[in-house]
């Protein structure tokens, strides 16, 4: 598995330089046209965590590859990564045209929590298809990004914030309206959301961030400072599911992962996901799935 890809990663991968302004006092923001991927020469961005906002248009298709769900675009969408969320893009040469917008949390620093939006939290929608009449509104949005960042204007800034915002209500927008029948978030979901997004922190598991530490209800109340009983009440009234379920769920979802993707052994993916022996993880493993850590990753 890799490291997190930083800013500078990004750009040292993409670009081969890295800008003098991205440790200044106000944030970093830039926006780029998507270049098209020849065929046969396409290098698959690993899944991974990477450390900034990310939101695109992309036209063509491809499949946006998270830990417990593959979520496709078929013609045209709207794409939206944090780095709480680690993902895989697949079919990089079906990409027709696309622009992005990419920044991180300093730059909207006093400017508002951006971890309040769905788009943007562990449990929401990150992939939105649109329809043809929806696309020129959208890249018109971008088309403004595009100008403002070169423009001498002194604001040019908050400009360009207002327009990730408008991106960001636009993609909410379209979500069923059942999810915003509520102007203030509640408690319970408060603390769910906090839940996932400590749950989501831990992972993916790579050589710098090489083991789970939070594995059971109490361990993550005792990081959010609420009761077990608060938390698990939390949790099963936002997700009708149990604390216990959705940390088994997780935990499946990365051993899965690293069995596939990863050349350490089963020993040293039970360590990693918080199992004191490897005996555990294998009767955890086949109950959940109905194989063995080694069947699996030979199938």
């Amino acid at each position: 598995m890799d490291k997190i890809e930083s800013i500078e990663d990004f750009y040292k991968r993409r670009f081969g330089w890295i800008p003098d302004n991205l440790k200044n006092e106000i944030g970093h923001f830039n926006v780029f046209q998507h270049v098209p991927v020849e065929p046969g020469k396409s290098n698959p961005l690993p899944y991974k965590r990477r450390d900034f906002y990310k939101i695109m248009l992309v036209v063509g298709n491809i499949d946006m590859q998270y830990a417990d769900k593959v979520v496709t675009i078929k013609k045209q969408g709207l794409f939206f990564s944090n780095p709480q969320i680690p993902y895989k893009c697949g079919n990089l040469e079906d990409i027709k045209s696309g622009v992005y917008c990419i920044f991180n949390q300093h730059f909207f620093h006093q400017y508002g929590n951006l971890t309040q939006y769905s788009v943007f939290q562990p449990n929401g929608e990150h992939v939105f298809e649109l329809a043809d009449e929806q696309v020129p509104h959208i890249q018109q949005l971008y088309d403004r990004m595009c100008q403002e960042i070169k423009s001498d204007y002194i604001h040019k800034y908050d400009v360009l914030r207002n327009l990730v915002f408008e991106l960001l209500h636009f993609a909410m927008k379209m979500q069923p309206s059942t999810n915003f029948d509520r102007q203030q978030i509640n408690a319970s979901q408060r603390i769910a959301t906090l839940f996932m997004e400590l749950l989501e922190r831990q992972f993916p598991i790579e050589e710098n961030h090489p083991k789970v530490s939070l594995r059971s209800p109490s361990d993550f109340a005792k990081q959010l400072n609420v009761h077990v009983n608060h938390l698990n009440r939390a949790v099963k009234e936002t997700t009708e599911k149990t604390t216990s379920q959705i940390i088994a769920e997780r935990i499946l979802q990365e051993a899965k992962i690293l069995l596939k993707h990863s050349q350490w052994n089963v020993s040293e993916i039970a360590y990693s996901l918080g199992f004191s022996e490897v005996t555990h993880f294998n009767n955890f493993f086949k109950k959940q799935v109905g194989t063995s850590p080694g069947k699996f990753r030979n199938i």
